[in-house]
Parts: C-alpha cells; sequence; structure tokens
C-alpha cells in the first residue's frame, strides 16, 4: 500500500537569491540590496528575517504562499458515494489538486488577489518524521474497515454561508475572515460540502468514474464545472465556470456564462450584475513527456494575476502548480493524509487547510496532460483576458502550435455536437468502450 502510494515529503524547498520568484501572478525578490554573492541560496523556513528589501520579499512570499487553500488526502471521513471508502488517499490527488484552483477562484472572487491570512506566518513546519511513522498505520487501518464497510456517522448540517458579497477591500477583517472560512467550508469533507470530494465523487459517477479511480485533469475540469453550475448556496450564486472544447475557448460562450441566469436577456442585463466565470482549459503540452517549448508558454501563464494555477504533475501523481523560479516549478502537494474536519462547526480549525512549505519540481518533469484555470469577474475582464492571451498564445519559431486558442462565436456555431449524444455533449471525454484506441492522458492527439 505504501509503494503505491507513493508520497515523498520534503522538510525545506530552497530558493535562488539571485532570481525572481513568481507566485500566481505576484512577483517576490529574495536578493537584499546589498548581496552579490551569485552562489545565494535560501530555504522559505530559515530565510525569514525581514533585515532587508529581499528580507521583506521572502516573508511577503511565506505569507502569500500559506495564504493559499491546501486541499490533501483526508481520512475517516463519511463514506463516498457508490462506495464503502472513508478515505482518499492514494487515489484522490487530482481530485484535490483541482479543489485547491477551485478555491483560488473564489479567493479571488471574495477576497481578491491581495489577501492574505493574518495567520499565515504562525503555521508550523510540517512533521514529516511523525506523519510517515503513523500514516501507515492508519492508512491501513483506514483500507480495512473501509473494505468491512464500516461508516462514520453523519458530520451535521454546514455552515451557513453569506450572501453574495461586496469586493474584499470593502470588507473588514472580520468579514473577511467569514468569507475565508465559509470558502473552505464549502471544500469540507462531507456529503453536504458544495464542493467537496464526495460531491465531485457523486458527479464522476455519471462519467463512470467510481472512488477509488484515477481522476485525469481533464475529466477533474469538467466535474468541477458542474459542480459550480450546480451549487446551491446562494454565496455561490455568482459564480459559474467554462471548460474549453478541443483546447479552443469561445468567446461567445464565455460571454453568455458571464450573463445571470434570471435576466430577461443577454442585451438588457447590466454588467455590474453578472457573474463572474473560472475558465478551465485541459490541453497537452507535448507527447510522452512536456516539450520543452511549452516552458516559456507555462512561465508566461503563471506570471498572470487571474491566472488560478495549474493542475497536473507527474504521471499518476497530481499536484497543484502555483508559480515558479528559474527552470523549476512551485507547486502544492495534496500527497499527505490529514484527519477528517467536521467544518459545519462554528470554529472549526483552518490550519491544516494551509500550507507552510511550497515545494518544486523541474519543468523537465511535469507531465503534458493538465488543465489551466482562470478567473474572469466580468465581460470586460474576458475581453482583456482573451487579448492579453492571444499575444501569449502566439506561436514561436519553434512551436507550430499554441497550447489552445480562443475563437470568436459559440461553440455549436462550428457543428461541434451535432453527431454527440447528449451524455456526450455533458461529458465529452467519456469514451467509446467499443474503441480499442487508447490514447494518453484524457486526449485525443491530432
Amino acid at each position: 500500500v505504501w509503494h503505491h502510494v507513493g508520497w515523498a515529503l520534503k522538510s525545506k524547498t530552497y530558493f535562488s537569491r539571485n532570481s525572481p520568484v513568481f507566485l500566481l501572478g505576484k512577483c517576490y525578490h529574495f536578493k537584499a540590496d546589498d548581496e552579490d554573492s551569485p552562489t545565494e541560496s535560501c530555504s522559505t523556513e530559515v530565510c525569514d528575517a525581514p533585515s532587508a528589501t529581499g528580507g521583506d520579499d521572502v516573508e511577503a512570499f511565506r505569507r502569500d504562499f500559506a495564504s493559499r487553500v491546501w486541499l490533501t488526502y483526508r481520512e475517516e471521513f463519511p463514506a463516498l458515494p457508490g462506495s464503502s471508502l472513508t478515505s482518499d488517499c492514494g487515489w484522490g490527488c487530482m481530485l484535490r489538486a483541482g479543489q485547491m484552483m477551485l478555491a483560488q477562484a473564489l479567493i479571488l472572487h471574495f477576497l481578491g488577489r491581495d489577501w492574505t491570512w493574518s495567520e499565515a506566518l504562525a503555521l508550523q513546519p510540517l512533521d514529516t518524521e511523525t506523519w510517515t511513522t503513523s500514516a501507515a498505520k492508519r492508512l491501513v487501518a483506514s483500507l480495512e474497515a473501509s473494505l468491512q464497510g464500516e461508516r462514520p456517522s453523519d458530520p451535521g448540517p454546514m455552515l451557513h454561508a453569506p450572501g453574495a458579497p461586496g469586493r474584499a477591500e470593502e470588507a473588514d477583517i472580520h468579514q473577511r475572515e467569514v468569507y475565508h472560512r465559509t470558502l473552505v467550508s464549502w471544500l469540507g469533507d462531507s456529503p453536504q460540502a458544495q464542493l467537496g470530494v464526495h460531491r465531485l465523487v457523486e458527479l464522476g459517477l455519471v462519467s463512470g468514474k467510481r472512488a477509488g479511480d484515477w481522476y485525469g485533469p481533464a475529466v477533474v475540469a469538467h466535474i468541477l464545472r458542474k459542480a459550480v453550475e450546480e451549487a446551491t448556496d446562494p454565496g455561490l450564486s455568482g459564480i459559474t465556470a467554462y471548460v474549453s472544447q478541443d483546447c479552443t475557448v469561445y468567446s461567445a460562450d464565455v460571454i453568455d456564462s458571464h450573463q445571470s441566469c434570471v435576466a430577461g436577456g443577454a442585451d438588457a442585463l447590466p454588467l455590474t450584475d453578472s457573474r463572474a466565470v473560472i475558465i478551465f482549459i485541459p490541453v497537452r503540452l507535448g507527447g510522452e513527456k512536456t516539450n520543452p517549448e511549452y516552458f516559456s508558454f507555462v512561465k508566461s501563464i503563471l506570471s498572470l494575476e487571474y491566472c488560478i494555477g495549474i493542475i497536473g504533475g507527474k504521471p499518476k501523481q497530481a499536484c497543484y502548480f502555483v508559480g515558479f523560479q528559474d527552470d523549476s516549478l512551485i507547486y502544492m502537494d495534496p500527497h499527505y493524509c490529514q484527519s477528517f474536519v467536521d467544518v459545519s462547526t462554528n470554529h472549526f480549525p483552518l490550519q491544516s487547510y494551509h500550507c507552510p512549505s511550497p515545494k518544486k519540481m523541474p519543468f523537465s518533469k511535469m507531465d503534458p496532460s493538465c488543465t489551466i484555470g482562470f478567473y474572469s469577474r466580468s465581460v470586460q475582464d474576458y475581453q482583456t483576458i482573451s487579448h492579453e492571451l492571444s499575444k501569449v498564445l502566439l506561436p514561436s519559431a519553434n512551436e507550430k502550435y499554441p497550447a489552445f486558442t480562443f475563437m470568436q462565436g459559440h461553440g455549436r456555431d462550428y457543428n461541434l455536437s451535432a453527431e454527440l449524444t447528449p451524455e456526450k455533449r455533458e461529458w465529452p471525454f467519456i469514451r467509446d468502450p467499443q474503441s480499442a484506441a487508447a490514447t494518453a492522458g484524457d486526449f485525443v492527439l491530432l
């Protein structure tokens, strides 16, 4: 079981002082004004003294990173739909990575990119030695209990969420923490959580995915879209989601998504009443391995503040990419098994939903199959985003094809779904069981 899960934890991640660090559109410089050494490096755990400009940026980076919502494996939660599993350890990492990307979109929507958690710098480093010696026993016990059909009791009613809020700068500190806590509760591990793993697994059943199966990044994109679209909490009524078709974003479809479904018509709808849209774009950045020609493209994407990150990782080992330095990606790792937290209580602990320790991975190890996410608050935002991304997507001398494209009009205008069944239109990644052709990841290579 332990080897199958394949966890590898490191206590420290080192960063160069001589190169900028990008985190979801923010840029940080760790080099102090009086430092000239070409070989300086630092760990975010030890180089945290704000002595000069570089030190200030280290602390700012730590605060920013630790404020991102961290979703990991959990155990001892209520059994998942269609199964007796009470843990997602060993198979749910892509769902967790998708939840983290969704959480970043919700942070931008409710709190803004400049928001940071007041307790971010007080997080304790992960105790990897204690965890690795005890987690194996807990994991095996959890799997045995799941096989025997044991089911924990229902966690109770969910925390009440607020109505549609204003921008983060207009709310006081207390109200921001209400949004923060409510956001995390939507992602909790209970059947009542609007965007929790139970809901995602339930939606995956429609596509033939079951608890315990491997979920690819394109599958997760469609599951997240359905979860956001079908959320019933009033707090989520002002946001929806869109998934590109065959690496193409159809602008008219996104603009339609921005329009509130309760409006009489698109022409009469004021843009101030429009919904925000989370845009998911499943792509493949190469064949068996990521094409190095796409590395600069990935850097450009992660340098944009409206980018909510990338879900992908290594083959069969998902993670959430949030930034980069030089030739290394910075990511959040879901492969850390934690105990169930009952988010229905008024003051549930938030510490386990934030990670103090970033990780780095060479671009060369990035799996080519991934989903890129963006947050668009309004139609005007989308027009800006599509214009800026179109420049980033211009093919270079070596890149024959862009990672994805923007097209005017609706997808239906191109007759893409004319011969598809309703199920195929809703879940386009479902493969025909009669087909013997196997494709890499979730994509048909054209």
